[in-house]
């Protein structure tokens, strides 16, 4: 990495500390559930106005996009972070801190990447000169990352943009994290559904929870295609009173794997065990909720490229070994269209998705720094 790029986002990122900090205490109370980001959309659009963006729009997706440069350059770096949390709260979310640390729920997924990102692009908005003639880039503070969102807000964004975009950065999760394979999942919600009836009086019908039951028990006894597939049962539900005899239950399940092949035949032993449990009363239907793609096959180094440039900016700045480990992130959307695509990690922190995450305070400048330096080092090249 440049010794001149390593000391002026250093210096950026230290001068603007205080400023990030109090930026995120405001943002991390916005509630965002996936689908429901529009408190958080509005607030972003209006700041990016605010600091002289000029090109800002929030679309059907509730994506929030700012365009800097050439709007109508050919191609596009775009860098992006999630609105979204986990969490279903329509009221304001709890901020509490001490001395080190910062906790909210989502505050460090993706929060704070996000406090990041806008940063990095007042910074390129107080300096217009450092985008070459010619060159556009796309900042994207984007919606439904989180859960059954299923990347929508990803999606909308490449269906507008498209192969305009030639890279595709987004900041998400930890430090000192850069993920350029993606995880595909297959997300279901299974139902079983019987007559039911009286515990006592019609005993011996099939109960749907334990129908269910014994179906989600075979899922858990599979034997795996591949040895990359993971799954889960994620929520049972079901049956009434303690006296009836349920006459539905449900569950949602996934799996996920880094193999396009190795998910296409989990669905085949998915089917296999569905059918193997129906039978006379008993009825069973497996609905799709959600399908996040995995890498496509990419037919030249760009990728490659990509990684390696983040990879040095990861190295320069924290001292550290980035953490190559695949994950489902933004970037799954790009990689499975054959576009070159990495998620960063900004921050320091742990228990995400869950309502006692937090991250490090201080961890917010050495991530700022990190941001900055993968928006500056293709814009350096060309």
């Amino acid at each position: 990495m440049d010794d001149a790029l390593r000391h002026l986002v250093h210096d950026y990122a230290l001068e603007s500390y205080e400023e990030e900090l109090e930026l995120l205490r405001t943002l991390a109370r916005i509630p965002a559930p996936s689908h429901h980001e529009d408190r958080r959309a509005a607030f972003v659009a209006a700041w990016l106005r605010d600091h002289g963006a000029n090109n800002v729009q929030v679309d059907g997706a509730k994506n929030v996009t700012c365009l800097l440069g050439d709007p109508d350059a050919p191609a596009l770096l775009a860098f992006a972070a999630h609105t979204d949390v986990v969490f279903d709260d329509t009221d304001k979310l709890p901020l509490t801190e001490d001395d080190e640390r910062l906790f909210a729920p989502g505050v460090g997924d993706d929060t704070a990447n996000l406090v990041g990102l806008l940063m990095a692009t007042k910074w390129l908005l107080a300096h217009p000169e450092a985008l070459p003639q010619g060159s556009g880039v796309l900042v994207v503070a984007n919606s439904c990352e989180e859960g059954l969102g299923n990347l929508d807000g990803t999606r909308a964004i490449f269906q507008t943009y498209g192969q305009r975009i030639r890279e595709f950065t987004s900041f998400d999760l930890y430090l000192p994290q850069c993920i350029s394979t993606a995880v595909g999942s297959h997300r279901f919600r299974i139902t079983v559904r019987t007559q039911g009836g009286h515990s006592y009086h019609d005993f011996g019908r099939p109960n749907a929870i334990a129908e269910l039951c014994t179906l989600v028990d075979d899922l858990y006894h599979v034997t795996l295609p591949d040895e990359t597939i993971t799954y889960n049962v994620g929520r049972i539900e079901g049956g009434t009173t303690v006296n009836s005899i349920a006459a539905e239950a449900s569950v949602l399940y996934e799996y996920r794997s880094t193999s396009e092949q190795a998910l296409a035949q989990m669905r085949t032993v998915l089917d296999g065990i569905v059918e193997a449990h129906r039978h006379d009363g008993v009825e069973i239907a497996v609905e799709t909720i959600g399908i996040r793609p995995g890498s496509a096959p990419f037919e030249d180094d760009g990728l490659q490229r990509l990684t390696e440039r983040h990879l040095d900016v990861i190295r320069s700045i924290t001292r550290r070994e980035p953490d190559q480990s695949p994950a489902s992130t933004d970037a799954n959307i790009p990689l499975s269209l054959g576009i070159p695509a990495n998620t960063i990690g900004a921050v320091t922190g742990a228990l995400l998705h869950t309502r006692d995450e937090w991250i490090e305070k201080k961890s917010l400048a050495e991530g700022l720094e990190v941001i900055l330096a993968c928006m500056l080092s293709p814009l350096c090249e060309c």
